[in-house]
């Protein structure tokens, strides 16, 4: 069951935003290759545990009030759980993915019959982009990872398409190989306080100079995480601007967060991890026309 007392000073200093997501069973996840140093194909994932773990998850969001809507999981796409990867998706226009590994690239097709089916306005992709694995909305602005997965040149694109600012930031260690495992958009910011109370969490190590630079300048309240805990994607996470649902074992990030008026909700996704994913990769944002 999840814990869903408020601390009273918590409550008045952050704000709840109900939300609605897209997620997608867990019925054929396995580890069958190599797309980043997480996986490891000799290593046999249980099954039975990963959906238990994913069940949580999705019940997780279900009591703290959100709306989860379901895409079918498709035989021999065992990544198709990571649903951040499927789209990004800001009132209501979904951007459309265009994967970098062969194994996923069959995956878009059916993220984009979903949004069509789903009334959403489907751009497709002229570049390389992984969805909200590297693109993340801040506010007004959508900070957009590049350096494994995602094409640099996708920034004019996304920029574009949703009329915003886009920010470019360069990762540069493979383990973080997406920007949604270095850094977690702490205040989705569609409320009162606008752009002011946007604010993230990062992993400096993750970062080229520059781009640690940029997140310094702009994000000056950001919680800084320690490499420790993004060693098991610790950042990995998502918050409603209240409730961060993250991992049980970044401990020192739950202090820091607790500190600052934030309430965690600890879920382990400990199978998902063997492919490289956590709470946040398995977890699509739906922003739909106010």
């Amino acid at each position: 069951m999840v814990d869903l007392r408020v601390d009273p000073d918590s409550a008045q200093a952050r704000r709840q935003q109900p939300r609605r997501y897209l997620m997608c069973r867990p019925e054929h996840f396995a580890v069958r290759y190599r797309i980043n140093p997480w996986m490891d194909p000799t290593r046999p994932v249980d099954v039975a545990l990963a959906l238990r773990q994913w069940q949580r998850l999705h019940d997780t969001y279900l009591a703290l009030g959100h709306q989860v809507e379901l895409i079918p999981a498709a035989p021999g796409l065992p990544d198709m759980v990571f649903t951040a990867n499927g789209g990004f998706v800001v009132d209501g226009v979904a951007l459309g993915v265009s994967f970098r590994p062969e194994q996923r690239r069959p995956e878009a097709a059916l993220f984009e019959s979903w949004f069509k089916e789903h009334g959403y306005e489907f751009v497709a992709p002229r570049e390389i982009n992984e969805g909200e694995g590297d693109l993340l909305l801040v506010g007004d602005t959508i900070l957009a990872g590049h350096g494994f997965r995602s094409s640099s040149a996708s920034r004019a694109e996304v920029a574009d398409v949703f009329g915003r600012e886009v920010v470019p930031l360069r990762l540069i260690d493979p383990r973080y190989y997406h920007l949604d495992t270095a850094l977690t958009v702490l205040d989705p910011v569609e409320g009162p306080g606008g752009v002011e109370r946007a604010n993230i969490a990062y992993l400096p190590q993750a970062f080229d100079d520059a781009s640690r630079a940029v997140l310094a300048e702009r994000y000056p309240d950001a919680v800084v995480v320690d490499a420790t805990e993004g060693a098991f994607l610790g950042l990995n996470a998502i918050s409603d601007g209240l409730n961060v649902v993250m991992s049980p074992h970044a401990v020192g990030f739950q202090a820091a967060l607790r500190e600052r008026g934030y309430r965690p909700v600890a879920v382990d996704l400990s199978e998902f991890i063997r492919s490289g994913g956590y709470i946040k990769c398995c977890t699509l944002e739906l922003r739909r026309r106010p």
